[in-house]
């Protein structure tokens, strides 16, 4: 292999990227499972995993094995052709998921583009002239235009206007919300939500996860798509393998990314019910989407997750956390909550600063999310002893901030 060394860049050294980032002063030249490393080999515990993209942690061995031994076989055909990869990493997801066909992007704003798309087509269908979706307020979807005019963030669309248009927006949990909104609006189509709404602060709706079940006894009555968006609940992150798998119902479209490539860059969007077939040839693609590559590490990442219980291990160790940060903060005025590896803390004050404290402070990567709201996305393989490790380094830092 080329030994490459990078210089050290120099404070006054101009950078050629585009400044759409606020990055923190410090690089990581290597990881290993829940912990990053600095070039002078300072140890991080990383409680944030790439923003729920590492759930295996960093460098997992078998990750790191299939992505160098495809590399060194073969990457990139295109869909032009048959790709048995693909066609392997769509059966593991499919059984996973409970959906019927899944289209492989490679993002999840990619994959959210493919479900806006997927319920306009229905309502085209159905003969709807011009089809809307329901939205939740404080919802976040990605970054393209139609994905970030989904979103329920005003920072996220500023200056971007005009935003793609049909979007009816009602306040997250709200039932009687969506019954009004569906007295208002005959031509709704579909409702897109998050089951928990990460960049929103691990947000949970009042009444729990039977939410989702409401949602899909109202998208029944209206004949609607129910959508949802597991970019980062999925592959685990909640204590189960997809977040609407705490209940009985099963979404008409299910998006996600993040964690189904432990860092590598996939999403997919996937169907079931009357959602199946309405794309077809010609009518979505993406050049990169589903690579011999790509497949591959879907498929090694499922497998993976599968074999080493992470699941099942997300859903107790993440209880423990919870558990164990409410015992220890009891008299601090805060509030836990979350599923599995998907952990929110509000505390009685903003608190962005905090990152850089835990940091600098306590060797800790974490991050803060609607103000006020520490986020905790540890890998979902976790052990109790890292758990405790994280615990120790966190409620130190909250009980010297509070």
């Amino acid at each position: 292999m080329t030994d490459i060394t990078l210089a050290p860049i120099q404070p006054d050294q101009p950078s050629h990227l585009m400044a759409t980032y606020g990055r923190q002063a410090i690089s990581f030249v290597r990881g290993r499972g829940a912990y990053l490393y600095t070039e002078d080999g300072t140890e991080y515990l990383d409680a944030l995993t790439g923003i729920a993209v590492c759930g295996l942690g960093h460098a997992h061995p078998v990750i790191a094995e299939a992505i160098a031994e495809q590399a060194a076989t073969l990457v990139h055909t295109s869909n032009l052709f048959e790709i048995p990869w693909q066609t392997a990493a769509a059966q593991k997801l499919a059984e996973v998921s409970g959906m019927e066909e899944i289209f492989f992007s490679n993002s999840g704003a990619e994959s959210n583009e493919g479900a806006i798309k997927i319920a306009r087509k229905f309502g085209t269908q159905q003969g709807v002239r011009l089809p809307k979706i329901i939205v939740a307020e404080q919802s976040f979807h990605g970054r393209t235009l139609a994905t970030l005019s989904a979103t329920g963030n005003k920072k996220v669309q500023d200056g971007f206007a005009p935003l793609v248009n049909d979007f009816i927006r009602v306040p997250f949990g709200d039932v009687e919300a969506i019954q009004e909104a569906a007295l208002q609006h005959p031509d709704i189509v579909a409702i897109l939500i998050e089951p928990i709404q990460g960049e929103g602060g691990i947000n949970t709706a009042p009444q729990g996860f039977s939410y989702l079940e409401e949602v899909r006894n109202i998208c029944n009555q209206h004949n609607w798509l129910m959508m949802l968006d597991e970019i980062q609940t999925g592959n685990g992150r909640t204590g189960k393998y997809f977040a609407y798998q705490h209940t009985n119902i099963v979404p008409d479209v299910l998006t996600t990314a993040k964690g189904l490539g432990n860092g590598f860059p996939v999403g997919a969007v996937m169907t079931q019910g009357e959602a199946v077939g309405l794309l077809g040839p010609g009518s979505h693609g993406s050049t990169y989407g589903g690579t011999v590559l790509g497949s591959r590490v879907v498929y090694t990442v499922i497998d993976t997750i599968q074999k080493e219980n992470a699941v099942e291990n997300a859903a107790v160790v993440g209880r423990y956390i919870v558990d164990q940060l409410r015992a220890q903060l009891a008299n601090k005025n805060i509030q836990v909550r979350g599923f599995g590896m998907m952990i929110g803390i509000q505390l009685p004050k903003d608190c962005a600063e905090l990152v850089a404290i835990a940091r600098d402070q306590h060797k800790l990567i974490i991050n803060v999310t609607a103000g006020s709201v520490v986020r905790l996305l540890p890998p979902i393989n976790m052990t109790q002893a890292q758990a405790d490790d994280l615990l120790e380094r966190l409620v130190a830092l909250i009980n010297n901030y509070l």
